[in-house]
C-alpha cells in the first residue's frame, strides 16, 4: 500500500480546519455540528476523526493558529531595528492575518472576523477555550512589548511610558477593528492604519491669543 505524504496529511488537514472556521463563522459554535463540518469538507468521519477527535479540538486548533499568525507577525517586526511605526505595524498586521486564509470567504465576505467573535463569546462560557485564549494573548503581548521598547530604545516612543500599556492599547486597537467588520461590515485595514497615523500626528494644542 502506497505511504502517503505529508503534503497530503498537511493539506487535508488545511481542508478541515478551513471548512469547520467557515461552519463555526456562519451558524456559531453551538448551532454547528460535526455532521455539518462533514458536509462542508465533503469528507467522511472517519477522514475526519483522523485528524480531530471532534468539534471542541477543532475549535481549539483553529485558535490556536489564528493566534500564532499574530504572534509570528509581530515578531518578525521586532526584529527590524527600528520595528515599523504603529501605524504601519498594525495595518501589516491586519492585512496578513486577515489575508492569511483565502479560503475563509462565505458569500464574498471574509468569515475571520466573525469568527474571531464567535471565540471571544465562547470564552465566557468554556474555560478550556478560555485558556488557550489566555495563553495565546500573553505570548502576543510579550511580543508587542518587545515592539514597543525597541520603540523607545530608538526614541522614536516616550520612554516613560509603560511599554505594557502601549501594547495592551494597539492590541485593543486590532481586536476592536476585526470586531467593527464582523458587526457592521467589511473594511480595509488601510484605515485602521490612517486613522492611527492621525491620532499619532496630533501635537500640543495652539496658542490662543
Amino acid at each position: 500500500m502506497a505511504r502517503v505524504s505529508q503534503e497530503h496529511l498537511d493539506a487535508r488537514r488545511r481542508q478541515i480546519l478551513d471548512g469547520a472556521a467557515l461552519c463555526f463563522a456562519r451558524n456559531g459554535f453551538h448551532a454547528t455540528s460535526m455532521q455539518d463540518v462533514l458536509k462542508e469538507v465533503d469528507l467522511s468521519a472517519g477522514a475526519v476523526y483522523r485528524y480531530f477527535s471532534g468539534k471542541d479540538e477543532l475549535i481549539g486548533a483553529i485558535v490556536t493558529e489564528v493566534l500564532d499568525e499574530v504572534s509570528a507577525t509581530f515578531e518578525e517586526a521586532a526584529r527590524q531595528s527600528p520595528p515599523p511605526p504603529p501605524d504601519l505595524l498594525v495595518g501589516q498586521v491586519l492585512e496578513q492575518v486577515l489575508g492569511a486564509r483565502p479560503a475563509l470567504v462565505d458569500d464574498g465576505a471574509l468569515a475571520l472576523p466573525r469568527l474571531v467573535v464567535q471565540v471571544w463569546t465562547e470564552t465566557l462560557r468554556d474555560e478550556e477555550l478560555a485558556a488557550i485564549l489566555v495563553r495565546g494573548y500573553d505570548k502576543v503581548r510579550a511580543v508587542w512589548v518587545k515592539v514597543v521598547e525597541a520603540y523607545q530604545d530608538a526614541g522614536m516612543m516616550p520612554a516613560d511610558v509603560p511599554a505594557e500599556s502601549v501594547a495592551r492599547t494597539m492590541i485593543a486597537l486590532a481586536q476592536g477593528f476585526v470586531a467593527q467588520m464582523a458587526l457592521f461590515g467589511a473594511t480595509p485595514a488601510g484605515v485602521a492604519q490612517e486613522g492611527l497615523r492621525g491620532l499619532m500626528s496630533m501635537g500640543e494644542p495652539s496658542s490662543r491669543s
